[in-house]
């Protein structure tokens, strides 16, 4: 017998930032990598976004090229104190819908997977906080020394997590019509697309977009936004 999968993105999703900006402040903030690349690499791209003058998605792919290639030459065991703390210290930091969807999701008996562009090393400890069946995220390469390479599979494009999900539905013998997918970018469109019951969880502008312009979609698609404690259920058409 078929199951029922639930296919959950975190940065954004569950957890309110990005578990990837969180390992990049920590490295910096123990000097494991030059503190000042925040101010000559990612600065002005994030002060653009902070002021709505630029989009999230451009400042999250410039800041994960210079932490992508912080990390190269680096000890993956070295920095496991420092993975460590990121998921101990802001795990918790989640939205309290997505929190509580999966909360609901266990009780229903579905199949709860991660899907998601952040290392997976940051990922699996996310994945093992929430007692969540299984994850798929950015692979960092390492090699016979357990080195960063500076090379990765990445999991944050919609192509990928299309292959990701089909990769699950082979696996747990998942049916797609009854499933749901959680997301908030442009990335998860394609999980959106082949999930039954999507839901975009304080959505960006680009993704909202993309939405619009799948009239399929669109039409069982739904829209959460979350502001201090106060949770929005929208439909497609919201202005943008």
């Amino acid at each position: 017998m078929s199951t029922t999968g639930a296919f959950f993105d975190i940065d954004g999703t569950l957890y309110r930032n990005s578990l990837m900006i969180e390992h990049f402040k920590k490295l910096m903030k123990y000097e494991v990598i030059n503190p000042a690349l925040w101010h000559t690499k990612v600065r002005k791209t994030y002060e653009n976004w902070e002021k709505r003058r630029g989009n999230y998605d451009d400042y999250l792919l410039e800041l994960a090229e210079v932490y992508i290639g912080s990390l190269k030459g680096l000890d993956k065991d070295m920095l496991e104190f420092i993975t460590n703390q990121v998921i101990d210290l802001k795990g918790d930091n989640v939205y309290v819908y997505t929190r509580e969807r999966i909360a609901w999701h266990k009780t229903m008996g579905h199949k709860i997977l991660f899907i998601s562009g952040s290392p997976s090393f940051l990922v699996r400890k996310m994945a093992e906080r929430y007692e969540i069946d299984d994850f798929k995220a950015s692979v960092y390469e390492t090699d016979s020394e357990n080195r960063f390479t500076g090379e990765i599979k990445q999991m944050w494009d919609s192509e990928n997590k299309k292959k990701a999900m089909s990769a699950f539905v082979s696996k747990y013998d998942i049916d797609l019509d009854k499933s749901y997918s959680y997301g908030d970018t442009a990335g998860d469109i394609s999980m959106f697309e082949m999930t039954g019951h999507p839901v975009a969880i304080n959505p960006t502008k680009e993704l909202l977009l993309g939405i619009k312009a799948r009239k399929d979609l669109s039409e069982r698609m739904k829209i959460i936004v979350e502001r201090k404690d106060i949770i929005y259920h929208l439909d497609a058409s919201v202005e943008i």
